[in-house]
């Protein structure tokens, strides 16, 4: 049955990432191929996928589907990664060096002035983009957006043992970061990682403490939990209230009931679920006694044995509204288009900042942080639901936008460099230079695509 659940989570995920990748690289490509079409300049090409072993153009030619339109070729190529559009007088992944040996002509890519080739080659960043912002736009207009002010975790935090170990302790509550307070109490930990916090500032029994970060805390975060850049690290802390027992579990025949409060088990005052959590892991294999508020003021004294494998069998309300003023933000329409591009904004310089921890801090370390196509399917939802869905198509567009607009040539931010260089210095750099740096550039991304895979099969025979 685990193996059945594992399998379809893999197929779930397997294919939210297909689909994805597809839909944003054919809309990305449109972008190149619409701009180009505005300026009427020739697209000889539209592909998704490549119809070649990438990066070598001259391998494996051939199209699982293809039908030319006018001048354009249309088609689905066999090499399931990527795709392209081949615009005339142009060197990209083609590398047709014959076509820019000729004069170039009128409708050609190298025959456009500056700004025009400029647009055509930003295109796809602007469509990806666009992408993110009407995503957010449909997530913020249909379901809203609700979270925890950091203010209202008012019973303080859970701890985790690397959270203990530089000082927190369970019941803390967390004020801010380097004297800077953080609004959202999930913002905490992303700030805390992309910061690179010096300080936690903390309440702890009215009195506020700085609780230092000592150098390890941020790359021992992301070691625990890199998919969820260590979220367990701490959490809003919760009464022990009961919210479903399980029928026939130990909790069951002890008589534990939906809407029980524990305040006490074995004589010891258990409030908060974190603390009897601890105490019932202590007591695996052995008897239980547990007192509970009932219906009000009602106590009810409850016996029985903990099974070896420390389950109970009951299920503990999680930090919702029925202890905490949880935000919850409708938008309209217009409100919602606001929305989604200032969340668009927010994750691409978020993404930004992430990437520049690699090169600058150091307790990120590349061989730690990079990952190919395993890492990749693994960060996608492991359920369907449209929410989150459009949620992960937004920040998957959010990365192509930014991984493309990389000065490396080979990609758009290459060839965008070139032209940036052209319109200061009002010279153009020569077909050749802009071959050889292509063919570097794509030498340069088949390492990496080589280096980050091959990191996730290291990952996978280390564990």
């Amino acid at each position: 049955m685990h193996a059945q659940l594992l399998l379809s989570t893999g197929w779930i995920q397997f294919f939210q990432v297909f689909a994805a990748l597809s839909v944003l690289v054919l809309l990305h490509e449109f972008g190149h191929y619409f701009f180009a079409r505005l300026f009427k300049v020739r697209v000889e090409k539209f592909y998704l996928f490549f119809d070649f072993l990438f990066p070598f153009p001259t391998v494996g030619n051939f199209s699982i589907w293809k039908k030319k339109i006018g001048d354009t070729l249309y088609g689905i190529g066999w090499f399931p990664l990527g795709g392209y559009v081949k615009i005339a007088g142009m060197v990209d992944e083609s590398m047709d060096e014959d076509q820019l040996a000729q004069p170039p002509k009128p409708d050609e890519f190298r025959a456009q002035k500056a700004w025009k080739r400029l647009f055509i080659m930003l295109g796809g960043i602007i469509v990806n983009l666009l992408v993110a912002a009407i995503a957010y736009m449909a997530i913020f207009g249909i379901w809203g957006e609700d979270y925890l002010p950091t203010q209202s975790a008012k019973y303080g935090i859970v701890a985790d043992s690397l959270a203990q170990s530089i000082g927190l302790q369970n019941g803390d509550k967390v004020l801010g970061l380097d004297g800077k307070p953080v609004e959202r109490f999930g913002q905490i930990l992303p700030e805390m990682i992309l910061g690179e916090a010096k300080t936690l500032n903390v309440e702890r029994d009215g009195r506020a403490l700085n609780i230092p970060v000592p150098p390890g805390t941020i790359s021992s975060i992301i070691k625990t939990n890199p998919r969820t850049k260590g979220s367990a690290f701490i959490l809003p802390r919760t009464p022990a209230v009961v919210q479903l027992v399980s029928a026939g579990s130990a909790a069951d025949k002890m008589g534990l009931k939906e809407g029980d409060s524990i305040v006490m088990t074995n004589s010891r005052p258990t409030p908060f679920y974190d603390q009897f959590d601890k105490l019932k892991r202590e007591l695996s294999g052995k008897p239980i006694s547990i007192t509970v508020v009932r219906g009000g003021n009602q106590y009810a004294v409850l016996n029985g044995q903990v099974p070896e494998n420390g389950i109970l069998g009951f299920q503990p309300y999680g930090p919702g509204e029925r202890f905490f003023d949880i935000r919850q933000i409708h938008y309209g329409p217009i409100a919602a288009v606001g929305k989604g591009f200032s969340a668009m904004w927010d994750s691409f310089t978020g993404y930004g900042r992430n990437l520049k921890l690699l090169f600058t801090s150091k307790e990120v370390k590349v061989s730690e942080s990079v990952g190919g196509l395993i890492s990749f399917g693994k960060s996608a939802p492991q359920t369907f639901q449209w929410e989150t869905f459009l949620g992960y198509l937004a920040l998957i567009s959010i990365i192509l936008a930014f991984m493309n607009l990389l000065p490396i040539p080979g990609l758009d931010g290459g060839y965008v460099l070139f032209l940036l260089i052209e319109m200061v210095t009002g010279r153009k750099v020569s077909d050749k230079v802009m071959g050889w740096a292509t063919t570097a550039g794509l030498i340069l991304l088949l390492a990496l695509m080589v280096y980050a895979n091959g990191m996730d099969v290291f990952r996978l025979f280390k564990k």
